[in-house]
């Protein structure tokens, strides 16, 4: 629901981290979670290494908003489930975790969640679609051929998201 907004960010940007440029990750510069691309194309103009070092919640916060939580339709979620689409949006892209949820519940997985995704999401158990939600999104990051590098960190953030998710629950 749109109350958690806040909260959700903050656990966010806990999983997201500071500045970082590993040579292994396709997103290169990166703070906050946010990559230089991204960050170039909201505010649609090139920003060099030291901008993209200066960033401050303030700044992202509302490339979060509107790119991944307005997107994933996370106002419209029960707490808790809010929490695992909007991470793991925001970790794997807004498609990716929106054509999960709507395979779970039996929707159409076009990546867009509308009216017919919520409905059926409505006809589940939070508790069961946040689980539900952990496992696929396992299964993923253990197919990619990154794992090895980087799976570790994603599998912790995993655990992590699903035990705040299920703390969160009305």
């Amino acid at each position: 629901m749109n109350k958690n907004y806040a909260h959700c960010l903050e656990m966010l940007l806990e999983h997201e981290g500071g500045f970082v440029n590993h040579r292994d990750d396709p997103g290169g510069i990166t703070n906050l979670g946010v990559t230089k691309r991204v960050y170039e194309e909201w505010v649609e103009r090139e920003v060099s290494e030291q901008e993209m070092r200066d960033l401050t919640k303030e700044d992202v916060a509302p490339i979060y908003k509107n790119n991944y939580w307005d997107r994933c339709k996370c106002n419209s979620l029960d707490s808790g489930l809010d929490f695992s689409v909007f991470d793991w949006a925001v970790n794997s892209g807004t498609g990716r975790s929106a054509k999960a949820l709507q395979t779970i519940v039996g929707a159409d997985a076009d990546g867009a969640i509308g009216p017919a995704t919520l409905a059926l999401v409505n006809n589940n158990s939070t508790e069961d679609l946040i689980e539900k939600m952990y496992y696929a999104r396992q299964e993923f990051y253990e197919g990619l051929s990154t794992f090895d590098t980087f799976g570790r960190g994603w599998t912790r953030r995993n655990n992590e998201t699903r035990e705040a998710s299920l703390e969160m629950m009305d």
